[in-house]
């Protein structure tokens, strides 16, 4: 079982990140220079933390993605995906299953 957004947006809060923007579908977090975005829509957490594409490689030092990507409209941090013909921006997907595993995993990417 992963965390459900509205948890993963809590361990965001805690560790530095503060709302940027809230939509229907996410909440976009900045620290600093990082971006990332809670997918309100991931009911069972599989995909609640979406990262910028350009973090994937190093990413996957600490944990896999739960999916190759995910477009949304709403990431408009992020790229758009060039592979369709909608207006959507993609990020990399990740579910947690513990808190301390999401704590662990923003003290590794973002410091």
């Amino acid at each position: 079982m992963y965390l459900r957004p509205d948890e993963v947006a809590k361990v965001l809060e805690k560790a530095g990140f503060e709302v940027d923007v809230v939509t229907p579908k996410t909440y976009g977090y900045r620290r600093a220079d990082h971006y990332v975005y809670v997918n309100r829509e991931a009911r069972l957490g599989r995909t609640a933390l979406v990262i910028h594409p350009t973090l994937k490689e190093r990413s996957q030092n600490f944990a896999e993605p739960t999916s190759d990507l995910k477009t949304c409209d709403h990431y408009k941090e992020f790229p758009l995906y060039l592979a369709s013909n909608n207006q959507e921006h993609y990020g990399i997907p990740h579910g947690f299953s513990s808190r301390i595993a999401l704590e662990r995993y923003l003290c590794s990417m973002f410091g």
